[in-house]
């Protein structure tokens, strides 16, 4: 794989925006990395397994979803450049996964053993402080944004943040797939885009 030393400066990149780490913290870091490949359509976790890793995403897009008695699937989580995926309550309990991840374009990951990585927290007092405030970012404030936009805003005001915070994910991503994330169906979905038009 080409390029691991640039992906690894992305990795870098992602933890510093939430705090600065020391170079011992990031040598360590570094040595339980993996890179992995992924195709389009391919299963990175399926539900009921165990999770084992956090995936930081350098190219591509996965999506986490659940699918109901009937078949029907609901998606949780799109993940896309720079954003880490994984199954947090599975790694967490070292449980099995409540939902499935599937790449829904080819995908470079770089995976991170989360036995290692939570050692690492433990170690490194400036690793803790990124796990703390990419916590309290990811968990407690987008979490409870997201919350509030499906109570308090429209399909179309929901729409229009996920186009301002990902401008191109219409192009990359299925209808489908949207509308699900945005809590609405395709058809739904389709009448927006025509009133923007």
């Amino acid at each position: 794989m080409q390029n691991k030393e640039q992906y690894l400066s992305q990795l870098r990149a992602k933890i510093e925006l939430y705090a600065p780490i020391k170079t011992a913290t990031w040598e360590s870091l570094k040595a339980i990395v993996q890179f992995q490949n992924i195709e389009k359509g391919a299963f990175l976790l399926r539900h009921g397994q165990i999770a084992r890793n956090l995936h930081f995403i350098v190219k591509g897009a996965l999506r986490a979803y659940f699918t109901d008695l009937e078949g029907d699937f609901y998606t949780k989580n799109i993940f896309l450049e720079n954003d880490l995926a994984g199954s947090t309550v599975s790694l967490l309990k070292s449980a099995p996964s409540n939902f499935t991840i599937e790449a829904l374009e080819d995908s470079t990951l770089i995976n991170i053993d989360y036995v290692h990585y939570r050692r690492l927290i433990d170690e490194y007092a400036d690793f803790k402080n990124y796990y703390i405030a990419y916590l309290e970012q990811h968990w407690v404030i987008k979490k409870e944004q997201r919350e509030v936009s499906i109570v308090m805003k429209n399909a179309t005001e929901r729409y229009l943040k996920l186009l301002e915070t990902h401008p191109n994910i219409d192009q990359r991503i299925a209808q489908r797939h949207l509308s699900s994330h945005l809590g609405i169906t395709p058809t739904q979905l389709s009448r927006i885009r025509k009133k923007l038009k």
